[in-house]
């Protein structure tokens, strides 16, 4: 299973939620909130989910944190999206780099929800939380 770990107050990390879930059209992903359940299951097995400010991807026992995650869930998705996994030819601090960038005022800039973001009926199966 790949499961999507994200800030489920972030409008930003919805917003990129809402994207992955319409243009994975294989339905990979599945997901999860950093505040939920699951990712408090998993918190011993990753030491930066008590850190809000990344998305991580969960595959098989591993995680992949902030920019390594985005390009592994780019390269997930179907033709055209899957061409942005270009990226991976730059450093991972690199991409790092510009990722906080944005995480740091991803809520000035997109804002924060009061609560965390609740699936569609559509959706359902999706979320495991």
């Amino acid at each position: 299973m790949k499961l999507i770990l994200f800030d489920g107050y972030c409008g930003l990390c919805n917003k990129s939620v809402d994207w992955v879930i319409q243009h994975d059209t294989h339905h990979v992903f599945k997901f999860a909130p950093l505040q939920g359940k699951t990712a408090q299951n998993l918190s011993a097995d990753i030491s930066s989910i008590k850190n809000l400010d990344t998305v991580i991807l969960w595959v098989d026992g591993k995680a992949f944190k902030k920019s390594e995650a985005g390009i592994q869930i780019l390269k997930e998705l179907p033709f055209p999206w899957k061409l942005l996994s270009i990226f991976s030819i730059f450093p991972t601090r690199l991409n790092d780099f510009f990722y906080d960038f944005i995480a740091k005022s991803r809520y000035k800039w997109f804002g924060k929800l009061d609560t965390c973001r609740l699936p569609s009926p559509e959706e359902k199966d999706l979320f495991l939380d």
